[in-house]
């Protein structure tokens, strides 16, 4: 029957008619196939509906984590600006938890956070912080390294500040890190803590060009006699330590990410003061930024970079009669002041000044400005720390 109608219909003839077994096959065929496309539209449907809520889920996803990207990068500019300030800010944002091992964690390997703000932050004495400087102090690894390639990875992630009780509590931390990891090298924690100063202090003597009388190895040995609880420590320890030193100076890390500004972000004491010129004894207004045991001088208020710079590490200030109202910062040895300045043509050069003479508008704004220098005029720390150790230790080993 097939195959009859099969060929009445190639040769142009009309097919017979369907039979009722057919008839209802066919409308079976029918309906199956409109209920597979009805199907098929639906899942059409489906599966749109639901890549259209996946990319809604996505993008809202993408605009939480942009969100919170731009919060953590803000915290951090807020960090290398105020510590604290930016920490708070962390924390408040659910950006960080406000433990111990979770900012040690943050200080140690957040990339672009700025070296001296670090350091600052370490340094101070509040419970927590000393406990953070604890755990950052812990994530360094110092077993089977001498001290020198130890004082390298330490001093590289941050910046000792300024403060002497803060280089104090943070070398203290090292030194205490360091015997843990090597046991036995040293008989005392207080052993390490004051090589280590000698060895900073050998670095600055060795790689300073200021420094003219460079120490030589007896020197540096001899300067460390009786310090591993009166005993002396093995020459040849000394000697590698010595050589490591000459060969290599210590690299200083950069600030990541900032410029100047936020150093003047937060000033001791700022305004506008009359200065003598060195060269040509004419008075110039300039602005003035007291911070962090410099004072810095600008033409504008606007300018992004200081004129000069003058650091006021063992200077001393005082009234002055060369003009009314003025004051005086000189070395106290008589010596030439280590400052710098810009040229007109932009160049740094070193400064020539043996005194720096300003002016200010009256009587208690000069006395305000040289209040405010003398509490910020700092002598090097290094010294007395090392030398208050050595007296205890000394005093240790004849009782």
């Amino acid at each position: 029957m097939a195959c009859q109608r099969k060929d009445s219909f190639l040769w142009g003839k009309a097919p017979p008619k369907l039979t009722s077994v057919e008839r209802r096959q066919s409308e079976a065929i029918k309906i199956h196939k409109s209920d597979l496309l009805d199907d098929i539209q639906k899942l059409r449907l489906e599966i749109s509906g639901a890549r259209t809520a996946m990319q809604n889920t996505e993008s809202i996803e993408q605009k939480k984590i942009m969100a919170r990207n731009r919060k953590f990068f803000r915290g951090k500019k807020k960090f290398n600006m105020d510590p604290k300030k930016g920490i708070t800010y962390l924390v408040e944002n659910n950006l960080l938890k406000w433990t111990a091992e979770a900012v040690a964690e943050f200080l140690y390997k957040e990339e672009g956070l700025n070296k001296t703000a670090i350091g600052n932050f370490l340094g101070e004495r509040e419970e927590m912080h000393l406990e953070i400087l604890q755990a950052f102090v812990g994530l360094h690894e110092f077993s089977d390294l001498n001290l020198v390639q130890a004082l390298r990875q330490f001093l590289w992630s941050f910046r000792l500040p300024g403060e002497a009780q803060k280089i104090d509590r943070m070398m203290e931390a090292f030194a205490t890190r360091y015997c843990e990891c090597n046991a036995g090298v040293f008989q005392s924690t207080d052993t390490c803590y004051i090589l280590s100063f000698a060895i900073i202090m050998l670095n600055t003597s060795l790689h300073n060009p200021n420094v003219k009388d460079k120490p030589n190895l007896e020197r540096f040995i001899s300067m460390n006699r009786g310090i591993n609880n009166g005993q002396d420590l093995p020459r040849e320890l000394l000697m590698k330590l010595y050589e490591s030193i000459r060969s290599e100076p210590f690299k200083i890390p950069e600030d990541d990410g900032n410029d100047l500004t936020h150093t003047f972000f937060n000033p001791d004491r700022e305004g506008w003061l009359l200065k003598m010129g060195g060269r040509v004894k004419t008075w110039k207004r300039r602005w003035f930024i007291l911070t962090d045991s410099c004072l810095y001088y600008f033409e504008y208020t606007t300018d992004k970079d200081p004129i000069g710079i003058i650091p006021l590490e063992n200077l001393c200030v005082r009234p002055d009669s060369a003009k009314q109202y003025c004051l005086e910062i000189y070395n106290p040895k008589g010596q030439k002041i280590k400052a710098c300045k810009t040229e007109n043509k932009g160049k740094v050069v070193e400064g020539k000044h043996q005194s720096y003479k300003l002016s200010a508008a009256n009587a208690e704004e000069r006395d305000n400005w040289i209040d405010a220098i003398r509490a910020s005029v700092t002598k090097d720390p290094f010294y007395d720390l090392v030398s208050l150790r050595k007296r205890k230790v000394i005093s240790n080993a004849s009782s």
